[in-house]
């Protein structure tokens, strides 16, 4: 990887974790009453996103359909299986609870999104996408499960029942 991929790489990274958080603190700053702050929390977001998008069309170029998809496997693919059992057991460790069950209930949340993927690419391997055969993609906005079928049934890690399920198009 050259010197100016790393760089592109790196800025996009940052640019969508400032994006993120400035966004969680418009949320919090208008719970503090602050209106005009939270906007210019939420407008700075914006222009992040911005950012990280004309930075990660560098990233996208000479990139297919699978190559993405084949990414987002093995990105939560290590999630589950290294990088939040890692954090889990450090957690547990130093005695902290709170995060020890945070890091424990995102790992089996990552591992669906890994086979939601997995499920993705076989259809883009046949010449369909996911839609092709009827089925819907379904949100838990509690944890972030997704579950792609017809009906969404109660979440399987955080016990959400069906009816919060939010249909993503």
């Amino acid at each position: 990887m050259s010197g100016t991929e790393k760089n592109i790489r790196e800025g996009f990274s940052g640019e969508s974790q400032a994006r993120n958080r400035y966004t969680f603190f418009a949320e919090f700053a208008e719970k503090q009453g602050k209106p005009r702050t939270a906007a210019l929390f939420r407008a700075t977001a914006q222009g992040e996103e911005i950012h990280a998008r004309r930075l990660f069309n560098f990233l996208l170029q000479g990139k297919t359909l699978e190559d993405c998809l084949k990414e987002a496997i093995d990105g939560e693919t290590y999630e589950y299986t290294k990088m939040y059992p890692t954090f889990q057991a450090k957690a547990k460790e130093e005695g902290k609870k709170a995060e020890e069950s945070l890091f424990g209930f995102l790992g089996p949340v990552e591992e669906q999104h890994a086979k939601s993927y997995t499920q993705a690419l076989a259809a883009l391997k046949k010449g369909e996408d996911l839609g092709d055969t009827g089925y819907k993609v379904f949100l838990c906005p509690v944890c972030g499960f997704i579950e792609i079928g017809k009906d969404p049934y109660a979440c399987p890690v955080c016990k959400a029942p069906a009816q919060k399920f939010i249909e993503i198009k």
